[in-house]
C-alpha cells in the first residue's frame, strides 16, 4: 500500500483543536451532532406514537427499529451514489429528506403501516448521506486528525443520544407526540440549510469522488452491487468491518438485557437507567483516554486487548452481581468502545480512492443492522439460560472476537495492511494499493 504519510506524521498525536480548526468538518460535525439529537427524538417518539395509536408493544419496537434494519439493503443498492453524486448535494438532501419524513408523520394522519413504510424508506437512502459526509471528512483531515475527528463524532454522539432522548421525553410531556415530532423536523431543517449555506460546492474530483458511470457500466444499483461485492471480497477490507461490526453486536445484545436483568433480580425502581447510562459512559471516557493520550501506533497495538475489555467484564454477570457490580462492569465494557480508534486509520488506507464514500456507508449501515440483530439472537437464549448468563454468553462471544483478530497476523500488529511488495488477492486491494495517498 502506498504509504498515507511519513513516519513522522504516523507518530504525530493531533489535538481537538487542531481537528476543530477544519472549517468543513467543522460544519459537518455540528450539524451532524444536532442531526442525532433530533434522531433520537424522532425515534423514541415515533414509538410512542405509534404505541398510543395501536396498544402493541411488537409495533412500538418495530417503530423503534425500522430505521435501521433497511439501511444494510440501502449501501447495497445505492451505496455507489455517495461516490458518484456532489457531496453537498447529498449531505443537503439527506437533512431534507429526514425533515420531510418527519413533518409528513407529524401533520398527516395515516394509517400505522404507512408510517412505517415511510421511515424505512428514508432509512434505504440513509447510508447515502451519511456515505458522503463520511469521505468528506476523511478528505479533509490527514493521519491522526483522521482519528480524533471520528473521536469526537463518537463522543458526540453518545452525548447527543442522551440528551435527544431527554430532550423529546420533555417535549412529548409538554406537546404531544406530533408537535414533537414537528420539532424533529426543525432541528433536520436547520442541519439542511447549514449545509447547504455553508460548505462550499465541491467537485467530485475536489472532494476524492467518482463522476457517475466511471465506476464501471451501468446504473447505480448495478454499480453498487459491483462494489459492495469488490470491498467485501477484499480481506483486508472484510476483516476490519467484521472487526467493527461484531463486538458492539455482542454488546448490543448484552444491552437489550440489561432492563430484564434488571426487573428479574428485583433491584429498585429506575435502577435499570442507571445500568443503561454506564456504558455511553464508559465510551466517552474511553474515548477521551485512548484519543487523546495515546499515539497512533499504540492504538492500533491495544485494539484486541480493547475489544477483550468490552466482552470479558460481561462475563461476570454470570455470577448474578447486584447493581453497584454490574454497574462497574457495564462501565469498563463501555471503555473498551475505544478499540475502534486503532482500526479507522488502517480502515481508511485499505479502501479504493474511488469507493470510500460506499465503503463507509456499507460499515455504518451494516453495523446498525447487526446490532438490531444482536438483541434479538441473545433475547431468545435467554428464554433458556437466564438473562445473567445471556450476557454473559454475549461477553463471552465480544472476547472471542478479539481472540480471532489476534489470529490474523500472529507474529505483527493484529490490524492487517495489505502488502503492496507482494501483490494482493483481488481487484479491491490491488485498487487500494494502487491509489494516490490519503
Amino acid at each position: 500500500m502506498t504509504p498515507t504519510a511519513e513516519p513522522a506524521q504516523v507518530n504525530h498525536r493531533a489535538t481537538y483543536r487542531e481537528v476543530l480548526a477544519e472549517p468543513r468538518f467543522r460544519l459537518l460535525f455540528s450539524t451532524r451532532t444536532v442531526a442525532i439529537t433530533a434522531d433520537a427524538m424522532r425515534i423514541t417518539t415515533f414509538s410512542v406514537l405509534v404505541f398510543s395509536a395501536t396498544g402493541s408493544a411488537l409495533l412500538s419496537a418495530l417503530a423503534f427499529g425500522i430505521g435501521f434494519i433497511p439501511q444494510l439493503f440501502g449501501s447495497l443498492l445505492l451505496g455507489s451514489l455517495a461516490d458518484r453524486l456532489p457531496p453537498r448535494a447529498l449531505i443537503t438532501g439527506g437533512y431534507a429528506l429526514t425533515c420531510a419524513a418527519a413533518l409528513l408523520i407529524a401533520v398527516v394522519r395515516m394509517p400505522v403501516a404507512a408510517s412505517l413504510g415511510v421511515v424505512a424508506l428514508v432509512a434505504l437512502a440513509t447510508p447515502v448521506f451519511s456515505g458522503a459526509s463520511s469521505r468528506l471528512v476523511a478528505q479533509c483531515l490527514e493521519g491522526d486528525a483522521y482519528v480524533l475527528g471520528r473521536s469526537l463524532n463518537n463522543i458526540a454522539s453518545s452525548g447527543a443520544q442522551l440528551f435527544g432522548l431527554a430532550l423529546g421525553g420533555a417535549v412529548v410531556a409538554a406537546l404531544g407526540p406530533h408537535r414533537a415530532l414537528a420539532v424533529s423536523a426543525a432541528l433536520y431543517l436547520g442541519c439542511a440549510l447549514a449545509v447547504r449555506i455553508r460548505l462550499p460546492r465541491l467537485q467530485l474530483e475536489e472532494s476524492g469522488g467518482t463522476p457517475g458511470g466511471a465506476r464501471g457500466d451501468g446504473g447505480a444499483v448495478r454499480a453498487s452491487l459491483h462494489g459492495a461485492g469488490l470491498l467485501l471480497r477484499g480481506r483486508t477490507v472484510r476483516r476490519l468491518m467484521l472487526a467493527q461490526w461484531l463486538p458492539p453486536a455482542f454488546v448490543a445484545g448484552a444491552e437489550g438485557l440489561v432492563v430484564a436483568y434488571a426487573g428479574g433480580h428485583h433491584f429498585a425502581p429506575g435502577r435499570y437507567a442507571v445500568l443503561m447510562g454506564c456504558l455511553p459512559v464508559g465510551m466517552l471516557v474511553g474515548d477521551l483516554l485512548v484519543g487523546r493520550l495515546l499515539r497512533p501506533p499504540t492504538r492500533e497495538r491495544l485494539v484486541v486487548p480493547l475489544i477483550a475489555l468490552m466482552g470479558l467484564p460481561l462475563v461476570g454477570f454470570a455470577a448474578e452481581p447486584g447493581v453497584g457490580v454490574s454497574s462497574c462492569l457495564l462501565l469498563l465494557c463501555g471503555c473498551g468502545f475505544a478499540y475502534g480508534l486503532g482500526l479507522q486509520r488502517p480502515f481508511l488506507d485499505a479502501l479504493p480512492q474511488d469507493g470510500q464514500g460506499q465503503a463507509f456507508g456499507l460499515l455504518g449501515s451494516g453495523g446498525m443492522t447487526l446490532q438490531g440483530v444482536g438483541p434479538v439472537c441473545f433475547g431468545s437464549v435467554a428464554a433458556g439460560i437466564g438473562t445473567g448468563g445471556a450476557i454473559a454468553l454475549a461477553g463471552g462471544a465480544a472476547a472471542l472476537t478479539a481472540g480471532w483478530i489476534l489470529t490474523w497476523q500472529p507474529h505483527a500488529s493484529p490490524v492487517p495492511v495489505p502488502n503492496c511488495s507482494t501483490g494482493s488477492e483481488n481487484d479491491t486491494e490491488q485498487h487500494a494499493c494502487s491509489s494516490p495517498a490519503q
